[in-house]
């Protein structure tokens, strides 16, 4: 899984460098990655925007149409993934317990231990869920080990998302407001005032209750015993209350740190607007639609989905997407308000399904600039019948700009009914993909072990569900 190379002899190292690290160095650099991941469109990593029908591509519509394999997209993300956040995640937590503290540390260092660990650990829970997501069956006790397991074996998906939801629930009792953290190496929770100075535990525990409601939310259809008892704990020990909870990346001005999408979009004219949500948007009055895309004489037009278009033809991002410094979102107010939504609808825990439904979209609105949101409720209200559709649909439109988050809502909930497009691969059997396939590397490299995995989820397919898919 891990490419690299060895020596007996020293002649890979600089008698000169300095090459410890620590933990907070290492943090700040998983969640960069964590987040240009999550965020960018980069048809060689992350293609959802366009699965997701948001966007469609100009000239070399592969993508649109679900040939993942000619650019290797799977071990890209596998990557990604694997070695640039876990990986690297996984060397934080070894420093931190392998640290003496001074005498001088011997009192704060107990809390402030407690706090970095449960942090690192809540950001690996968060990853093996988007890879589980993803591909289902995935390495994961093995996974980090590579001296011992060069090739590791791949877990059951239903056990993996039972081991994170138990390590979760621990993470968020470990954490102590009173104790510090990563200070300035934390960028997603950092906090400057003199009274914490550093990680905002209060955010973060906030973050891993959210964190633990939607690992709870996607077992629904699967295991509602589980399901249940987690979202009532999350709830319970409080989630995010407002977008001042928002778990996003900031990003910067100058190269190389900024905003993925501004990476891709400021030098090159490869997306516009696809027709699927540009139609639902101008038949729905959606105000948000001046911050989604641009608009041509006034109007806002996309493009069928997998068909070549001029860029100076059709919509195209808007204002955000060429903006160096929007944030990266990792996890917002307005998923955890849907998540709720959900909740409230499946099994009365909460609140009250029209309100937090209400809610959901007042804070997308609010998110985007957007006015109008009361008027476009009242005309779209919530419909306890075919709750699904409600929340799937309006989910939908409000995961814009997190659309990994949007692709398991599609799943989960099965709207909005996405149609693929009549050009796509064969291998997509006519249908919106719901996985990616393994990597190639894993096939050819780890082949006993990617051959069992693929028997055990039902085919290495774009078709084949993620267990929590049952729907």
């Amino acid at each position: 899984m891990f490419v690299g190379c060895s020596t007996t002899d020293d002649v890979n190292l600089d008698d000169h460098a300095f090459y410890n690290t620590t933990q907070e160095s290492l943090l700040t650099y998983a969640q960069k990655e964590l987040s240009d991941y999550m965020n960018t469109p980069s048809v060689n990593e992350n293609n959802f925007r366009l699965t997701m029908q948001y966007w469609t591509e100009t000239i070399y519509v592969n993508e649109s149409n679900y040939d993942f394999t000619n650019r290797n997209v799977s071990n890209n993300v596998w990557t990604d993934n694997y070695v640039n956040v876990l990986k690297n995640l996984d060397q934080a937590e070894g420093i931190i317990n392998a640290y003496v503290p001074a005498p001088s540390e011997l009192t704060t260092w107990p809390g402030k231990k407690k706090n970095q660990l449960a942090i690192i650990s809540m950001m690996k829970i968060y990853t093996y869920q988007v890879l589980v997501d993803t591909f289902g069956d995935i390495p994961y006790t093995q996974a980090l080990n590579i001296d011992a397991y060069p090739l590791p074996k791949y877990d059951k998906a239903a056990d993996i998302y039972a081991d994170l939801i138990t390590k979760l629930k621990k993470n968020i009792s470990d954490l102590d407001s009173s104790q510090k953290a990563f200070g300035r190496g934390d960028i997603f929770y950092y906090d400057p005032s003199p009274t914490i100075d550093g990680s905002d535990i209060v955010k973060w525990e906030r973050f891993g209750n959210s964190l633990l409601l939607k690992l709870g939310i996607a077992l629904a259809d699967v295991n509602p015993g589980l399901a249940q008892t987690t979202v009532n704990q999350a709830i319970t020990g409080g989630v995010m209350t407002s977008s001042g909870d928002n778990c996003q990346f900031k990003y910067l001005g100058a190269s190389p740190n900024e905003n993925p999408m501004f990476q891709e979009t400021g030098s090159r004219n490869d997306f516009i607007a696809g027709k699927t949500l540009v139609d639902f948007m101008n038949t729905n009055n959606d105000a948000r639609i001046s911050s989604y895309y641009t608009d041509i004489d006034g109007d806002y037009i996309g493009q069928v989905i997998g068909t070549p278009g001029e860029f100076e033809e059709f919509s195209n991002a808007g204002d955000f997407a060429y903006t160096a410094t929007t944030p990266g979102m990792i996890l917002s107010y307005t998923e955890v308000l849907f998540y709720r939504a959900e909740a409230a609808a499946r099994w009365g825990i909460g609140g009250t399904p029209a309100t937090l439904y209400a809610d959901a979209i007042t804070s997308s609105f609010t998110h985007w600039g957007a006015s109008g949101a009361a008027a476009y409720i009242a005309a779209h209200p919530y419909n306890a019948a075919n709750w699904k559709k409600s929340i799937g649909e309006q989910a939908w439109v409000a995961m814009y700009n997190q659309a990994i988050t949007s692709w398991n809502f599609f799943r989960r909930l099965d709207y909005p009914q996405l149609v693929a497009p009549s050009t796509a691969i064969p291998n997509a059997d006519g249908k919106v993909p719901v996985r990616l396939q393994y990597p190639a590397a894993e096939a050819t490299t780890n082949g006993s072990n990617y051959a069992a995995a693929s028997a055990a989820i039902g085919g290495d397919k774009l078709t084949t569900k993620i267990f929590w898919d049952i729907n």
